[in-house]
């Protein structure tokens, strides 16, 4: 397994997970997954389809219970923080999350602020901001408005994405997140993402199929297969034909592309 390249700190990390066990029923979806992450640090998690990877996200979430193992974030044990207290430590944007209501597009993003609001507490002018601020980021302004249901997919996922970049939380942790959207739209999102991380130093977590997208702005892979970690470490060092043949059982070619050496994957048939 490669090494991280992230320099160790003083403060606890701003993920933790040690010895994690998850699953369905009677069936094992990790065995036994451990890896920690800096705060800043922008990680991409790749691998086949039942890896583990959005079962992983579900136990960060704390929606799914763990069998085994533990989750720290910022050094406190995952399980003892309150509902609100994650939210604010930490947004995650699942798959497919439901929404059976009919709420406008801002109501969605206006969501995001319940971790900063106690209880029948009117909507602040920071509120405001920061709910104006998320609409802008993800260009969904024109259309605040109209009703989530009344939406095209990729708009919805920008809402959605809205609604966590309103959160305000210092941990960013995504499943697919940009799956509907186009080219365009796919890249204006991780503009976005890479600019908060660099300038805010948001650590964010990125689920992805795309493992060109991943190449561009992920600066660390953590490749999954069959429960368990394969390889984690630098991209520049993890997008190698040896271990992409190894996790997709599939012939790559990986090329250099551009001045700053950014590196690209092509499947073979």
């Amino acid at each position: 397994m490669l090494s991280s390249s992230a320099q160790k700190t003083a403060s606890p990390p701003a993920v933790s997970v040690s010895g994690l066990r998850c699953g369905y029923g009677g069936r094992e979806a990790l065995k036994g997954v451990s890896f920690s992450v800096e705060s800043g640090e922008f990680v991409g998690i790749l691998g086949p389809n039942g890896a583990g990877k959005s079962t992983l996200v579900l136990a960060l979430s704390g929606i799914i219970p763990t069998r085994a193992g533990r989750i720290e974030v910022f050094g406190a044990d995952l399980e003892r923080l309150s509902l609100k207290e994650r939210a604010r430590r930490m947004a995650v944007l699942v798959q497919d999350g439901e929404l059976r209501f009919p709420f406008s597009c801002r109501e969605v993003v206006e969501m995001g602020r319940y971790p900063h609001r106690k209880r029948f507490q009117m909507e602040s002018a920071r509120d405001r901001d920061a709910v104006d601020r998320a609409l802008t980021l993800t260009d969904t302004e024109a259309f605040a408005e109209r009703l989530i249901g009344a939406v095209s997919g990729g708009e919805r996922q920008r809402v959605l994405m809205g609604k966590s970049l309103a959160q305000e939380s210092p941990i960013l942790v995504l499943d697919e997140a940009t799956s509907a959207m186009d080219i365009h739209r796919k890249l204006q999102i991780f503009r976005v993402l890479d600019r908060l991380n660099r300038e805010d130093r948001v650590t964010v977590f990125a689920v992805l199929h795309d493992i060109n997208l991943a190449a561009l702005f992920c600066r660390r892979l953590l490749f999954m297969k069959d429960g368990r970690i394969e390889a984690d470490g630098p991209t520049d060092r993890a997008l190698t034909p040896e271990i992409l043949e190894n996790i997709y059982e599939t012939r790559v070619l990986v090329q250099e592309i551009g001045e700053a050496g950014k590196k690209q994957v092509i499947f073979l048939p």
